[in-house]
């Protein structure tokens, strides 16, 4: 049997293969350097361009570019009305922003539990969080796979609920047909460097809803607005433009859109590798007892940022964090994703406490992020197949 380097044997490859990396190439720096020598670095046209990108993509109505996924989040709950005193609930594995938003605004996190074949958030369970003081709920898209949008649609708006999709995760799926972004009351983005498209930082806010939108625009940018309908006072000139309610600097410097607008050229083609990626892993995983390959929903056809190596810990002398150890001195790095929101300390000093939500726990507990990027070669994917491989038969009971 083969040693796994941890334990004095040879790595499956000599250099390290990294989670997650960004693909840009001639063409993404091209439309940097050509906004960079333009009159406009910010509040530009590049803007508009790539918020009407996103509406033709998506069949959203509206668009409204922010300075990150975490903006995006914040407006959307605001533009909800989430305030002191209501509640908003989101799933514990995500990023600490699908609960802090609620945070920002005042609000309490509440935490339902996930699915756990898919790991998405669990419909079930969030109607039994439901309460009088439920304004919103955040649907996380987790991996990129659609949350299950229908019956969380159907439930939100039984009870006057602003259903929030984040789909930080998930540019380019579609959920029974349609695309991730024109379903859901709202649904946000995010274009960090890991994230199927990259504007190097940057997000969106995508709704079919023009109220909604108004307040959108106005609480990315300080709640000011320069539109004569919204002005309270008369016009002093051309010049004059009005803060009519508190809202926060989130824009996005055209030099990010004009790169966001450029990777989007390419989004059939990062999903068609991310695809091939999956799928090879999916076939070789699936044969190993040891291991649990993340179920996909019907409606879900799923452009992957994530891809989640589950353990069974009861099948192996090994934990996460040992095969996790062992995976790195096989060059092959992974991450987490995520630490159960309401375990971080934060979170822990307001009251929350261990044991919310066990799905979601018992998860945490035995994944881990493999390798998945649009770059990644055959040899770097069957390196990660072949260094896991190498270890379950190792550390098999």
């Amino acid at each position: 049997m083969e040693r796994p380097a941890i334990a004095g044997g040879k790595p499956v490859r000599d250099t390290k293969l990294f989670y997650g990396h960004q693909y840009i190439d001639d063409a993404d720096v091209k439309a940097v350097t050509d906004v960079l020598v333009s009159d406009y670095l910010t509040c530009g046209p590049k803007v508009t361009e790539l918020e009407e990108r996103l509406c033709k993509l998506t069949g959203a109505k509206y668009a409204v570019a922010c300075s990150n996924g975490t903006a995006a989040l914040h407006i959307a709950a605001m533009a909800a009305g989430v305030t002191e005193g209501d509640e908003l609930i989101t799933t514990p594995i995500t990023f600490a922003a699908s609960a802090n938003c609620a945070l920002y605004c005042g609000a309490k996190p509440v935490f339902a539990d996930i699915n756990p074949k898919t790991y998405n958030i669990d419909p079930d369970c969030v109607e039994s969080k439901l309460t009088d003081k439920t304004k919103a709920v955040v649907a996380v898209d987790f991996t990129g796979q659609a949350a299950e949008l229908k019956p969380l649609l159907e439930m939100c708006h039984e009870h006057g609920i602003v259903l929030i999709e984040d789909a930080a995760h998930s540019i380019g799926t579609q959920y029974d047909g349609k695309f991730v972004g024109s379903i859901a009351d709202m649904t946000t983005f995010s274009f960090h460097p890991v994230k199927t498209v990259t504007g190097g930082e940057g997000g969106a806010v995508l709704t079919n809803s023009e109220e909604l939108y108004r307040k959108l625009v106005l609480y990315r940018a300080h709640g000011i607005t320069r539109e004569a309908d919204l002005l309270e006072n008369p016009s002093h000139g051309g010049w004059y433009y009005e803060q009519i309610d508190l809202g926060y600097n989130y824009r996005m410097t055209d030099i990010q859109c004009a790169l966001v607008i450029s990777q989007l050229d390419k989004l059939e083609m990062f999903k068609k590798r991310r695809c091939e990626i999956v799928a090879r892993y999916n076939e070789a995983f699936s044969k190993l007892p040891e291991l649990f390959v993340q179920e996909e929903i019907l409606e879900s056809d799923t452009v992957r940022h994530l891809y989640i190596l589950r353990i069974k810990p009861e099948l192996l002398t090994i934990d996460r964090k040992g095969f996790f150890e062992a995976l790195a001195a096989e060059n092959i790095c992974c991450n987490v994703h995520y630490i159960p929101v309401y375990w971080h300390p934060h979170y822990q000093r307001l009251g929350y406490e261990k044991g919310l939500c066990p799905n979601a726990e018992k998860l945490y507990e035995e994944m881990m992020s493999l390798p998945l990027y649009y770059s990644m070669t055959d040899k770097d994917v069957e390196d990660v197949i072949a260094a896991v491989e190498k270890l379950v038969a190792y550390y098999r009971k």
